[in-house]
């Protein structure tokens, strides 16, 4: 089974320790899913050495990670640039109140909670946003990605990376009471590869879009889409490919409604597997990254590391400042600042680029 690296990379403390929990053998652990005739031992066997990423570890990605790491996937990344907060806790499956009165990263606190029913497997905790110069580092030793992500800004990101690299990934979506998904075969890693994300859609949604904030969400809808999400990742890792849908899934639970859009064919035309075009990888145009109904722009250009104790004297005089030893929230109404170790920070209370950027210049410098 994999183990965790000696020194970790990201800023949470640690990951979880790889071994055996004294007491719980991996027979009786998994001793049901092995019953299943679609793992049996062998494929449990080629669980334990899989590696899976996890990019955002809000609803979806929590329902994931956890079904992943109670499956028995040897080795889990979970990547998530945002912190738990109360609304977050009628659907984020792997959080609790004290994750959110602390105001905890996702990706720390989904760690800490895995640890808790899975100690044999290794979890890697990256607080980071995933942008360009990140992705290969991050993703580079994953055998499958699953987005579990709230922009398409990101998912271009994967999309780009995943094509280039031949590296399976499947898009999730949860908005309301519908859920959708997608699997990505590209070219290099499959003889039948499947439509990547441009091919269905070459241009992000237009208009308003809907969020969690503004059109509410249900946690089966979560659940749903996790659960098939998942469920392809157990047919890939256990070398059963052929098995997996080619099509874009999408259902309405509270309607009943179902529709299914045949992705098994990649389109020729297409600008990122077609003509291998990948602007999204190679930063072109990335903007500040308005978060998922939050009223909350995103500073996330800044890369330098930041020293909690010596920010709060200086924030002290000029709103409320608590700190651990992952963030810094400041919160001087109506605008609150989250600050990360590496100097990206969230600014709440504005939809504004230009009032973000200014508050952050003006209080944590630039």
């Amino acid at each position: 089974m994999p183990q965790p690296p000696a020194t970790f990379t990201g800023n949470s403390p640690a990951s979880t320790p790889s071994g055996t929990a004294p007491g719980i053998p991996d027979e009786d652990r998994y001793s049901r899913q092995v019953l299943f005739p679609g793992i049996g031992q062998r494929g449990q066997h080629l669980l334990a050495k899989a590696h899976v990423a996890v990019v955002g570890c809000g609803a979806t990605g929590a329902a994931a990670a956890s079904l992943l790491a109670r499956a028995g996937v040897g080795t889990l990344t979970l990547i998530d640039r945002d912190f738990v907060e109360p609304s977050n806790l009628q659907r984020q499956v792997l959080f609790d109140e004290a994750d959110a009165l602390e105001s905890l990263p996702k990706a720390e606190a989904a760690r800490r909670k895995i640890a808790l029913f899975n100690s044999t497997i290794a979890v890697h905790a990256r607080i980071d946003d995933l942008v360009p110069a990140n992705i290969h580092a991050l993703l580079a030793t994953a055998h499958i990605v699953l987005d579990a992500t709230d922009n398409f800004e990101t998912r271009y990101l994967i999309n780009d990376y995943c094509v280039e690299q031949a590296k399976p990934w499947i898009y999730a979506a949860a908005i309301g009471a519908y859920a959708a998904t997608m699997n990505i075969l590209p070219a290099g890693m499959s003889d039948q590869p499947t439509a990547c994300l441009a091919c269905i859609f070459p241009k992000p949604p237009s208009g308003p879009v809907e969020t969690c904030d503004t059109s509410g969400i249900l946690s089966t809808a979560v659940n749903l889409a996790a659960s098939i999400q998942v469920t392809e990742t157990l047919k890939f890792l256990t070398e059963q490919p052929h098995l997996m849908r080619r099509t874009l899934l999408s259902f309405d639970l509270w309607s009943n409604e179902r529709s299914e859009v045949n992705t098994s064919k990649p389109d020729p035309a297409c600008t990122v597997c077609g003509q291998r075009q990948f602007t999204h990888l190679a930063g072109e145009g990335r903007p500040h990254i308005t978060l998922c109904g939050r009223n909350s722009v995103q500073i996330h250009e800044h890369h330098r590391p930041v020293d909690f104790a010596a920010m709060r004297e200086r924030l002290a005089p000029h709103g409320v400042v608590r700190f651990n030893n992952l963030l810094l929230r400041f919160e001087r109404p109506p605008h609150t600042l989250t600050l990360f170790a590496d100097g990206r920070a969230i600014i709440q209370g504005t939809t504004d680029v230009t009032l973000a950027r200014s508050l952050y210049a003006r209080f944590i410098g630039s």
